[in-house]
């Protein structure tokens, strides 16, 4: 699968042909409203064998094909290169396909085995019928091996919503949250609607997974998080009630996600997320937390000094992190979840804990601010899908910052007010999972399910085997 921008007078008929596939498939994987109204920047996941690679400082032709298992020849071949010795960093180059002929004797299981991939991702790349029927001397296209990753995704859409999304986008996902069961200053729960999508997520073999938290929209939540963790009844409180609603709705483990609370409770923190695993680890549950953004152990703030990302590492089974809200709602116009910034946290939890433990959180919606921003002016948020018909609208080029590896663009509404517009492409969600596979983190965690974003979905499908739990 390759990534097309789309480019001034471009039609998605001379791209399909271009690249020899059907346009109806490019319409379906991009969720296109109308394949007749493509917009200059727009980005397209293009159904073809092989994948995209940017070249990076100090590749040479030879070292890219050894890292993908092809020849130097087919390179150039494939991106009709006249000097294949010189490389620019950026450059994105499309990588074909590895190509097996087969021989005598051999098997589908025996031709899989070997390039260590399954024998139905060759299969379905090479749209093989009858998988008994191979013939010595056909050529079939190897599809890359896929690192394994899993999957959660956090959802506060109402319970039918939130199931119907579940059964839709089930095959992409490991665990499914449910924000969140609010916290009171008593440790009691706030009751959440929540069985139908738990009920999807068995039947989807989806990990239901358990969200609470003291944060909502309108409460920062710091008085309630003091009151709880500096309390040891309290604590054993929360835990006693979260426990008897797992039990009773089939929750498989529990992500914890305080925000905003007073460094004074660090170490309350560290404790409480102890006795939650203490607690939780006996009857077979899992606990995760939340984490900040944070860069370093030092970094000051609210949001930063009791998240003891060292502590969490260890204590908990993972966590995940929240590398997404840089364009707050109420802040300035930005990227909303910035690859350069993005970057600067995961080296850091990197440097406390494993690999194995961290999810990168990833946004999956857009935003509209009104120029000039206006401090506490709230910025509209919707789909990535709707910005691109927004974009439309209003006859925008869609730009691509490359710093923070997000598009933006800019138009004047009717009543002749000047927007700006950041959100999410196929561009940026492929930074996004290569990030993840450059520190090999144990998975991606999406905020939040409701918006749509289909080409997301087919390149997370194309990037990663998702893992499944039982």
């Amino acid at each position: 699968m390759v990534i097309h921008v789309v480019q001034r007078g471009e039609t998605l008929w001379q791209i399909a042909n271009r690249y020899k596939v059907d346009m109806k498939e490019i319409v379906q994987l991009n969720g296109l409203p109308n394949p007749n109204q493509l917009i200059v920047g727009q980005s397209l996941v293009v159904p073809v064998p092989g994948t995209s690679y940017i070249v990076k400082y100090g590749d040479t032709l030879w070292s890219i094909a050894q890292k993908n298992g092809v020849t130097t020849n087919s390179i150039i071949q494939a991106n009709q290169l006249t000097n294949p010795s010189i490389l620019y960093v950026g450059t994105k180059l499309m990588i074909p396909p590895r190509i097996h002929v087969v021989q005598s004797g051999e098997a589908l299981w025996q031709i899989a085995s070997r390039y260590g991939v399954t024998a139905q991702s060759i299969i379905k790349e090479n749209k093989i019928q009858n998988p008994n029927l191979i013939y010595p001397g056909l050529q079939l296209k190897i599809p890359s091996k896929k690192p394994a990753i899993e999957v959660n995704a956090y959802t506060y859409q109402a319970d039918q919503a939130a199931a119907d999304t579940v059964h839709e986008l089930g095959s992409y996902l490991t665990y499914i949250s449910p924000f969140a069961y609010l916290i009171n200053e008593k440790g009691a729960l706030t009751p959440v609607e929540d069985t139908l999508v738990t009920k999807a997520a068995v039947s989807e073999n989806v990990v239901p997974m358990m969200s609470i938290t003291n944060f909502t929209t309108g409460s920062a939540g710091s008085n309630v998080a003091h009151t709880l963790l500096s309390s040891p009844e309290l604590r054993e409180t929360i835990l006693t009630n979260m426990l008897r609603i797992m039990d009773e709705k089939g929750y498989k483990g529990v992500n914890i996600d305080f925000e905003n609370v007073l460094p004074v409770d660090r170490e309350n923190y560290n404790q409480f997320l102890q006795l939650a695993v203490d607690r939780l680890h006996p009857k077979g549950y899992f606990v995760c937390t939340a984490l900040a953004p944070k860069i370093s152990a030092t970094q000051a703030g609210l949001l930063y000094e009791a998240h003891d990302y060292e502590a969490h590492g260890r204590i908990a089974d993972f966590v995940v992190l929240m590398t997404y809200e840089w364009g707050y709602r109420l802040g300035p116009p930005q990227a909303i979840s910035p690859i350069n910034q993005m970057r600067r946290v995961v080296e850091y939890a990197r440097s406390v804990m494993p690999a194995e433990k961290i999810f990168l959180g990833f946004q999956i919606y857009a935003r509209d601010w009104l120029l000039p921003h206006v401090q506490g002016q709230e910025a509209e948020t919707f789909s990535t899908q709707e910005a691109v018909v927004r974009a439309v609208k209003y006859g925008a080029t869609i730009q691509y910052d490359e710093t923070t590896q997000s598009p933006f663009f800019r138009y004047v509404d009717e009543k002749g007010r000047s927007h700006e517009v950041w959100f999410e492409d196929a561009r940026s969600a492929q930074a996004k999972f290569d990030l993840a596979k450059e520190f090999n983190l144990r998975g991606i965690s999406y905020w939040v399910l409701g918006y749509p974003y289909p080409s997301n979905w087919s390149l997370l499908a194309d990037n990663f085997n998702i893992i499944k739990r039982k």
